[in-house]
């Protein structure tokens, strides 16, 4: 099957083109469009989501792993600048919180587009340092006990050799990418900013959360929810209706074009 080149980064794209508002969806560190299994289930048919694929993973695993997040900024901001042509926002946990961060700026810069909101979750500010050590460069063992910390890959994983060792290149892959991210200070972006965090997450801080209100010149929205650095998860319904919320209380007409 040929695939065109939106068609590999937006592989279940929904073609619904009566949506008032796409979101890109962007995944944390290892995990491909298979974490939002489920999630259109949650939006009404004027929120079409993109869940985007990233290389290496999924269908695309026989592709090169990208260790680098700008070269990854700009190959999305090219593949999805098509469907930019309506009103549109991002969302990303973790790692694919700062994609969305990265590629708004991107999209700015480039095509003088913005979202109409930025969802980030999992993620301290951008501008901040890391609160834990990197660990992308750590000998097998030392990287698996602190997957296992964060909670985030399931059990399954670690008890089955063969998905492991699948799995181990992406995970390193992606940590690389974050780990050596290096803030560029520019200008706050012109949208609203949401920020989803877990009360008990060692990768995030209260404060670390509530100063992402630097990186925009409108007002962010804070959501708490107990549990870890993959909290969604223990309380999923709950997050993805305030995630819908949050979209819903945005205006879509707000033009996404902005003179340069």
């Amino acid at each position: 099957m040929q695939h065109h080149r939106q068609d590999l980064w937006i592989p279940n794209i929904d073609r619904n083109d009566s949506a008032s508002l796409r979101l890109f969806c962007f995944p944390y560190a290892g995990a491909g469009t298979l974490s939002f299994r489920g999630w259109r289930d949650h939006f009404p048919p004027h929120i079409a989501l993109y869940p985007v694929e990233l290389p290496g993973r999924g269908f695309r695993i026989q592709e090169t792993l990208l260790t680098e997040l700008q070269p990854l900024v700009e190959a999305i901001g090219q593949a999805i600048y098509p469907y930019l042509d309506r009103p549109f926002a991002l969302f990303g946990h973790s790692m694919g919180a700062l994609i969305s961060f990265e590629v708004a700026r991107f999209l700015r810069q480039q095509y003088h587009l913005q979202p109409v909101r930025i969802l980030i979750s999992g993620r301290c500010a951008p501008h901040l340092p890391p609160l834990t050590p990197p660990i992308h460069q750590l000998p097998k063992a030392d990287f698996l006990t602190a997957l296992r910390h964060l909670n985030g890959t399931p059990a399954a994983v670690f008890e089955n050799p063969e998905l492991l060792e699948l799995v181990l290149p992406i995970l390193r892959a992606d940590f690389t990418l974050f780990e050596t991210y290096s803030y560029n200070p520019e200008a706050p972006l012109d949208c609203p900013i949401s920020v989803f965090g877990g009360l008990q997450d060692p990768e995030t801080t209260l404060e670390g959360l509530k100063v992402w209100q630097e990186q925009t010149n409108h007002c962010i929205s804070l959501h708490l929810f107990p549990g870890d650095h993959f909290f969604m998860y223990a309380n999923l319904s709950k997050f993805l209706t305030l995630l819908r919320q949050d979209l819903e209380n945005t205006s879509f007409t707000a033009v996404s074009h902005f003179s340069s």
